[in-house]
């Protein structure tokens, strides 16, 4: 048992606030090693148990929102470590490469099942590790997991036989080949055109963003700021998720100061906000001219369950009541929208630009980013509220999701939170730019205006 926990520890280190990423390396071997020569219901169980303390120590951060919610999706995220031990002490000492093609196989599961969940995959610890994750572009982030897995196999067997065998030199050869690949993509040059972007970070905390009383201020806030951000004279500026204070075109007062706002700035302006369609609800991204005109809006297609809607509550309202009370559900939006960014003054050298919005932790479905940039985004753009999660490392662990969307498809990504991890993240995963204070991202009011290469 001591061994589990020490394998959790080493898996907890290994993710954003620690960032002790070379960990995961040798993270399960403590584990391997603590099932050997038990029985199948034993790993199971030692397996479960490192899972279940790995999940709570790096998702902990959802205890600001759900404590019981917590523990259940830990619970359930768990399940999957005990399969793998299972697996392992069923199947003996088959080649090297079996177990992790089935710890992949289940990452893949996870991420997809019952709407998906993968936000602490293993690949993702290496978010900073760049040359080692530029296989992500024809691999995904299950393939850098896939390595890591496979280096934590072949350490416990050097371990475990304490003597090098044909397999050990055939792991170091694919570290090699990784590396090559990666150092190749890195030193490659870029030479496509580029556009300015400006991104707000309101940083409107969460006990005041829905209070009516806060409305105003509220929307000042973020008019100050575009005002300050139009001074670098930027193609397009970003607000965050949900950001406009109410219900865009609803509330016509607030809706008609923000058409006058981007066309007093003469830029275009892309903001989160709620919108109302008959008796549904969205969770929007629209996109308004330089000459204060709607021009198009996206709807969040992979809805947060049992925060935005709850599963089976058509059938059973009662379960709607339970979770969400009084409080409306979402409609889930179902056109993969690309947003023509206006060129009457863009400086990118290309007749026409396309974008696409994900909203909140749409970003974390890889699927998703690359139905986008099939369609044709020129880069993405990621609009989240990071703010419910307090001083944690949850708005970095979301972030390294970004990076890897952002060299699975060779593009650029835009990040703007309301408070959480603004930044600019280019083609190749490198985080270049990002709304800071005082050495910290968190829970800091501002902008920041980079150029971002398109594909």
């Amino acid at each position: 048992m001591l061994l589990s926990i020490l394998t959790s520890i080493f898996l907890i280190l290994s993710f954003p606030n620690f960032n002790l990423n070379y960990l995961v390396f040798i993270g399960f071997v403590p584990l391997f090693l603590a099932i050997e020569k038990n029985s199948r219901k034993k790993a199971f169980w030692f397996f479960y148990v490192s899972g279940f303390l790995f999940y709570l120590g790096t998702l902990y951060w959802l205890y600001h929102v759900t404590g019981f919610g917590l523990i259940v999706l830990c619970l359930y995220l768990a399940l999957y470590f005990g399969v793998f031990g299972f697996l392992i002490a069923f199947l003996g000492r088959p080649g090297i490469f079996l177990y992790p093609a089935i710890w992949v196989l289940l990452e893949y599961i996870q991420s997809r099942l019952f709407t998906g969940f993968g936000w602490t995959l293993l690949g993702y610890s290496q978010y900073k590790n760049l040359p080692f994750i530029q296989i992500a572009d024809f691999t995904g982030v299950c393939g850098v997991s896939f390595v890591i897995m496979l280096v934590n196999v072949a350490i416990w067997r050097l371990v475990k036989h304490k003597k090098l065998s044909r397999s050990l030199s055939f792991v170091a050869l694919v570290l090699i080949a990784v590396y090559a690949y990666g150092f190749f993509r890195l030193n490659s040059e870029e030479k496509s055109p580029t556009v300015k972007v400006s991104i707000i970070q309101g940083n409107i905390p969460q006990e005041i963003k829905w209070q009516p009383e806060a409305r105003e201020a509220i929307l000042n806030r973020y008019i100050t700021l575009t005002k300050i951000a139009a001074i670098d004279d930027p193609d397009l500026i970003i607000w965050p998720e949900t950001s406009f204070p109410g219900f865009f075109g609803n509330d016509r007062k607030m809706t008609s100061e923000v058409l006058e706002l981007a066309g007093e700035i003469d830029t275009s302006l892309l903001l989160g906000a709620n919108t109302v369609k008959g008796a549904k609800y969205f969770n929007s991204a629209l996109l308004i001219s330089g000459k204060g005109e709607k021009i198009d809006k996206y709807d969040k297609i992979h809805l947060v369950p049992f925060g935005e809607y709850v599963p089976f509550s058509d059938k059973f309202p009662v379960l709607h009541d339970l979770v969400l009370g009084e409080l409306g559900e979402f409609t889930e939006g179902r056109d993969f929208k690309i947003f023509e960014l206006p060129v009457d003054k863009l400086k990118a050298g290309k007749s026409q630009v396309n974008f696409a919005a994900l909203i909140c932790f749409e970003d974390i479905f890889p699927e998703l980013a690359r139905k986008f940039v099939k369609n044709g985004a020129d880069f993405l753009i990621v609009i989240t509220n990071d703010a419910w999660y307090g001083r944690s490392g949850a708005p970095y662990q979301h972030a390294a999701c970004s990076v890897f969307r952002a060299i699975e498809n060779r593009v650029s990504v835009v990040r703007c939170a309301n408070t959480g991890y603004s930044c600019f993240i280019d083609a190749k995963g490198r985080i270049y730019d990002a709304v800071e204070k005082n050495n910290t991202h968190l829970f800091v009011t501002g902008h920041k205006t980079s150029s971002l290469r398109l594909k």
